[in-house]
């Protein structure tokens, strides 16, 4: 009424000018770290920072530094791409049978003149539609190898749908960091994908492969 709007108007965009980050260390994208953040996140206390760092107090306070650190979250936050395990897959196709959407698409050929049991297939083409998919997990839960995992990166954004298709290339360069989901050999050990190294093929399955001798021992009934 007396012209205070304006005065709080032209307050905020000081505010904003020379502290963009607002005293929030989680600011999207690319958050702007202002002096407090900055020293919280160097793990040293503010008022030391300001005397030992006066060039990067100088900075935040422009917005000149900021961060690639992502908002926190949970180890079983399922994310829009997927982990997958070429060592541990044979080609069966069981998640794109069970994809209530259809979005996976497998073709396979034979890795030798006539694939018998227990063999595996050449992976020539598997595409997932990110696109499309609910992020659901049921491809997940039905791979009887542990070879697909939910991945917890969110980041996917794109002007065309064509770039949305996750191919082969794209699964086999992808980090392996996945997330723990429907995952609880991963659960148990406590592991997060945000914070831990990548997960090689032989320790992220359920289950531990036995040589032949205990095979034997285990399965073969003995006379």
């Amino acid at each position: 009424m007396f012209g205070f709007g304006l005065l709080k108007a032209l307050w905020v965009t000081i505010k904003n000018f020379i502290l963009p980050s607002r005293f929030n260390a989680y600011q999207y994208p690319d958050r702007k770290l202002d002096p407090v953040s900055l020293a919280q996140k160097e793990q040293k206390n503010f008022f030391l920072f300001i005397l030992q760092s006066p060039v990067k107090v100088i900075k935040s306070l422009m917005g000149l530094i900021s961060t690639k650190e992502y908002v926190p979250r949970n180890p079983r936050f399922r994310g829009q791409d997927f982990k997958w395990y070429i060592e541990r897959c044979t080609g069966c196709a069981s998640c794109a049978k069970y994809c209530p959407l259809g979005i996976i698409e497998i073709q396979t050929s034979s890795s030798h003149d006539r694939v018998t049991e227990g063999e595996k297939y050449n992976i020539d083409v598997f595409d997932i539609d990110i696109g499309r998919c609910m992020f659901c997990g049921l491809c997940v839960e039905a791979c009887p190898y542990d070879e697909l995992h939910m991945g917890s990166g969110f980041e996917e954004a794109t002007y065309s749908r064509n770039n949305l298709i996750i191919n082969v290339e794209t699964l086999k360069s992808a980090p392996k960091k996945p997330s723990t989901w429907f995952r609880p050999q991963l659960e148990a050990r406590g592991y997060n994908p945000q914070k831990d190294e990548e997960v090689p093929w032989n320790e992220v399955g359920r289950h531990v492969t036995l040589d032949k001798t205990e095979q034997g021992n285990r399965w073969i009934r003995k006379s």
